[in-house]
């Protein structure tokens, strides 16, 4: 079984393919917040997206060049404008197929499976966390915040790895610690509070303010 995501807003047609694909037995989620299509995305984290061109606030083209910047999740785009230069501009943003509206269901249905053996045959999804819209990708190391990437240092991401992975929970430093122990011989204290505050300087300056709260005592949080 699959996750695919359903990124349309014509809710009507968005339950017909949501329908038709869970009898695939695949687990199927429709997008339902078009300002904050990406969080839905690495919540889920589905193996194909279903990507409508015309959306609310931002197109479907917009939203396949933000996916690309984290995912090579195969990403198959729907629309009404089937002429060849919606088709081209789909594929060049990223897009690998391309269904024209109005929609057949079996060829849908034909084409969801093709793609999914065919990518998954030979490639495994890419992991990534997210929380407020910052995505850390968890292969390359990156973190993606509004379109832009922030640069981390090995221990910056360990750090901004160990909290989004245990997000509402207080992790004390002497877990911080270890997990950067796990990379180098020996950390001190003052080590762990330089990166930190390192890494509070580079999420601020990329307009995520507050994102990591410190609770004397006991060690870190992301709420």
């Amino acid at each position: 079984m699959y996750k695919i995501l359903i990124i349309e807003d014509d809710t009507a047609l968005a339950e017909a393919i949501k329908g038709q694909v869970e009898a695939l037995h695949h687990e199927v989620r429709c997008a339902d917040d078009f300002q904050n299509v990406l969080r839905t995305f690495a919540e889920f984290q589905p193996h194909l997206v279903l990507l409508d061109i015309m959306l609310p606030f931002f197109n479907g083209y917009y939203w396949c060049s933000e996916i690309r910047k984290i995912s090579n999740v195969p990403i198959i785009f729907l629309s009404s404008a089937s002429d060849n230069l919606n088709i081209v501009t789909a594929m060049q943003m990223g897009g690998d197929d391309f269904i024209a509206k109005p929609i057949d269901l079996e060829v849908m249905s034909a084409k969801i499976g093709a793609m999914l053996r065919r990518t998954y045959h030979l490639t495994q999804q890419i992991p990534v966390l997210e929380h407020r819209g910052a995505v850390l990708n968890l292969n390359d190391t990156s973190l993606v915040y509004q379109g832009e990437k922030i640069d981390l240092t090995k221990n910056e991401f360990k750090i901004l790895e160990t909290l989004m992975t245990n997000q509402g929970k207080i992790v004390s430093r002497e877990t911080l610690m270890t997990k950067l122990w796990q990379m180098d011989c020996y950390v001190e204290e003052n080590t762990l509070t330089v990166n930190v505050n390192r890494l509070r300087k580079k999420l601020h300056q990329a307009g995520l303010e507050d994102f990591i709260t410190t609770k004397i005592g006991s060690g870190y949080l992301i709420e």
